[in-house]
């Protein structure tokens, strides 16, 4: 087996996947925010804030940097875990996006690998307020997946979730360009 064929592109609501950990495109101050870090923190509940007030700051204001990735539980989600991690925002390429959103990918992978997990479900990270091109997102994002699963065994399958049909077309054509 491939290591593509442990990635699978579902179209739906991340806060409903049955997963082992679901990686949150969070803020570099981890306390919630619009788009899918918004629906994460409602669907957890009040915990999930209380968890991430308590991850200590690295530098003022800041919990987890851009690229990084910070564990908690996931409360009153299907999921154990969320994994948090702080996509770029997009200002044209020129500026290390592409690099930034990769280690996104891969910390929030390894994150998932040390806590066990054997399902993982990514969003489309830096896709909404941060302004990213959805193609080039999702290049990486296949790219970077399909790398870490070829050196590890868990996770064992990793969920490219999109939020609509148009999402996971860009998803399914990132995947069959890297198969």
């Amino acid at each position: 087996m491939s290591a593509t064929d442990r990635i699978r592109v579902v179209v739906g609501d991340i806060t409903k996947v049955a997963v082992d950990a679901v990686v949150n495109a969070a803020n570099e101050r981890m306390l919630g925010g619009g788009g899918v870090d918004g629906a994460i923190h409602r669907a957890a509940g009040p915990k999930l804030l209380e968890a991430c007030r308590a991850v200590p700051e690295v530098a003022p204001g800041v919990r987890c940097p851009t690229g990084e990735a910070r564990v908690t539980p996931g409360f009153e989600l299907p999921a154990e875990w969320v994994i948090h991690t702080v996509g770029p925002v997009w200002r044209g390429g020129g500026q290390g996006e592409p690099e930034r959103l990769a280690a996104c990918y891969r910390n929030a992978l390894a994150a998932a690998e040390e806590q066990a997990c054997r399902s993982i479900a990514f969003p489309a990270i830096s896709c909404g307020v941060y302004g990213y091109p959805p193609e080039r997102a999702a290049e990486i994002a296949v790219r970077e997946v399909a790398a870490f699963l070829a050196e590890h065994e868990r996770p064992a399958e990793a969920l490219l979730v999109a939020f609509d049909e148009p999402a996971a077309e860009v998803l399914r054509t990132a995947l069959a360009g890297a198969e």
